[in-house]
């Protein structure tokens, strides 16, 4: 495996079945496959792991999780983890026995969930910042649970348990890094309160990222020679789509994600026309989040200004190509060395 650079971590992300990245390059292979192929390439590029999706749509995650544990070496998988898919005692018996069988950790990329149909599919009915006060006791209990310091007792608004053993026992060291997803005040709350990583989306409309210090971000890129054509391999990439902007319209309706709502507001080019930050990917529903685009040197000192403001950690897009990840891998190394 490649050394991966100090001061900054790159996940990748494992394409949903069926959709842009699970066969790269034109290929048709099974999903296992895919998945597998997805964790090899990014940890050859000195990715430190993958997020896993999960939502009502995607296959289960921890069947992806297990294919990337058995596929790849020391590779971390960020598992999407929403608390009405499971209890915590079900998902701290879950991530104990990949640490039983695999001898590896994993990492829990935390959701509260913003989709008000997908909620309501489920019965659920909380309130924006009381799923993730929920979120945050759901965390909490799972800790507690995989710390191997005996019975659980944890008396909350959403989760009680009393004298609860994990049996078999964790192994030692198999204690989740903890990730929030969200950028209201009830997400960076939760965030504090569990002492994880918060992830948020780059937005040149907020000006300085120094806020975002110490935490990570979701982005893409694509990067040429040339700014032309690191501009028409974006457009063919991602070309406008009148179907996608009214399918995002109608996600940001059906959605109190507060980071929907802001992005859902940016013009195509947030920072000008001449700039790097690209949001039509987003607005035509094409991907979930913002891209950087533009030649090595430009989109290199994008992330620059990134790395400089204490941001350690980047989630970049699904990947289209094998090619990908070592290109953005050598991308963020050119990044550092500035």
């Amino acid at each position: 495996m490649a050394d991966r650079a100090p001061g900054y971590r790159l996940f990748a992300t494992i394409p949903p079945p069926a959709g842009p990245g699970a066969s790269p390059e034109g290929t048709q292979v099974p999903y296992v496959e895919a998945v597998r192929r997805t964790g090899r390439l990014a940890e050859a590029a000195g990715f430190t792991g993958a997020l896993v999706y999960s939502d009502n749509n995607t296959v289960d995650p921890w069947v992806v999780t297990h294919e990337l544990l058995a596929a790849t070496r020391d590779f971390v998988p960020l598992v999407a983890v929403q608390p009405l898919f499971a209890h915590p005692y079900a998902l701290a018996k879950r991530i104990a026995a990949h640490a039983a069988l695999h001898g590896r950790r994993v990492a829990l990329n935390l959701v509260a969930g913003g989709a008000v149909g997908d909620l309501t599919a489920l019965g659920d009915t909380a309130a924006h910042d009381e799923r993730y006060a929920r979120l945050t006791e759901y965390a909490q209990v799972v800790v507690r649970l995989l710390a191997g310091r005996g019975p659980v007792t944890y008396e909350g608004r959403h989760y009680r348990v009393r004298a609860l053993p994990l049996v078999p026992p964790a192994p030692p060291g198999c204690v989740p890094e903890l990730f929030v997803s969200g950028s209201s005040p009830a997400g960076r709350a939760a965030a504090e309160a569990l002492g994880a990583l918060p992830v948020s989306y780059p937005d040149p409309r907020e000006g300085d990222p120094a806020a975002l210090k110490g935490g990570g971000i979701r982005i893409g890129v694509i990067a040429r020679d040339t700014a032309e054509e690191a501009w028409q391999a974006a457009r063919a990439r991602f070309p406008d789509s009148r179907a996608g902007r009214l399918t995002q319209r109608a996600a940001r309706t059906a959605s109190d994600s507060h980071w929907v709502a802001r992005l859902s507001s940016a013009e195509e080019f947030p920072a000008g026309p001449d700039g790097p930050y690209w949001m039509r990917p987003f607005l035509t529903h094409a991907t979930f989040c913002p891209y950087l685009v533009g030649t090595h040197a430009r989109v290199a000192a994008e992330i620059a200004r990134y790395l400089d403001a204490g941001v350690t950690t980047f989630i970049l897009d699904t990947a289209r190509a094998d090619s990908d990840h070592a290109a953005a891998a050598a991308l963020f190394a050119r990044a550092a060395a500035r």
